[in-house]
């Protein structure tokens, strides 16, 4: 089964752009990526999937049920952590958390307090005390509580210091280990590389590209760096790059007629390897580009 399924879904704000017939499907058990810049349609896209957005046309289904039909059952199995946190300022995060428990009409209080314990968030201060990190902490706490079945976090580590953020995804991955499907939308291209199995690139409320990390990585496109006294160009070079008697670039071409051209220049040293997630996601990004 399909944690999620869209097919075709439009959100639109009038002239302002949203996301216009999306379609994506992320499997059950998946550790899955979002991959766009501000404004591409992420937020919208998970806004809209939980029925917390109302949608033009098109259908979604979470766990086959209907993202507007089934809001309300949908959401008792999904843990949602939005880019922006806001809690009642004047409560206790224990408050909170009790709260919380209360609305999810489950008993997670302790599993809760287990996890303030793993990101060392004070149950005792006030959510006005709080500083960015802190409430980022709570809102972890909140989405992660009750154990979901699916777990959609938009941007998460934004504010987390890097101890923190290891702990953080600890916890991710032991859910994850349990059958916990995780749908993580971050700019940190790093983090998807290292923990997420599959990723779509989303752009202008498209899905421009959809598929497993490494093969998005494993593409024609190569990173080449070369040493030594180098002064030429060939069709399918891109991104160059000169410093400290090296030069480096994106090449998508025939390797034939690379390896050709370089064996009249004077290189000393040649290294040829997949470019990282990032170099991938810049590379498609330009307007036109598509996998």
């Amino acid at each position: 089964m399909n944690a999620i399924e869209l097919r075709d879904l439009t959100k639109s704000y009038g002239k302002s752009r949203g996301i216009d017939k999306l379609n994506l499907s992320v499997e059950e058990g998946e550790f899955f990526g979002f991959i766009g810049p501000n404004g591409a349609g992420k937020s919208t896209a998970i806004r809209t999937m939980l029925g917390l957005l109302r949608y033009q046309s098109g259908e979604g289904y979470i766990f086959g049920k209907d993202i507007r039909k089934d809001k309300i059952e949908i959401l008792s199995e999904v843990g949602y952590m939005p880019s922006e946190v806001f809690f009642y300022p004047k409560m206790k995060v224990k408050q909170v958390i009790a709260y919380t428990a209360k609305l999810k009409n489950k008993k997670c209080v302790d599993e809760a307090y287990k996890l303030c314990e793993r990101l060392s968030l004070d149950t005792t201060k006030r959510v006005n005390q709080l500083s960015l990190g802190n409430k980022k902490k709570l809102s972890i706490v909140i989405a992660l509580m009750h154990k979901p079945r699916l777990l959609i976090m938009d941007e998460p580590t934004s504010g987390l210091d890097p101890l923190v953020q290891k702990e953080f995804f600890s916890i991710l991955k032991e859910l994850h280990q349990e059958g916990t499907t995780i749908f993580l939308s971050s700019h940190n291209l790093l983090e998807i590389q290292r923990y997420c199995e599959r990723a779509a690139i989303i752009r202008e409320g498209h899905i421009i590209a959809c598929d497993y990390v490494r093969t998005l990585m494993h593409s024609t496109t190569k990173r080449i760096t070369l040493t030594g006294d180098i002064d030429f160009t060939i069709d399918g070079m891109e991104n160059l790059k000169k410093e400290d008697g090296q030069v480096s670039f994106l090449y998508r071409g025939h390797m034939k007629s690379l390896l050709k051209m370089l064996s009249e220049e004077k290189i000393s040293d040649i290294n040829i390897e997949d470019p990282d997630l990032e170099e991938v996601f810049l590379h498609y990004y330009k307007e036109g580009d598509e996998l």
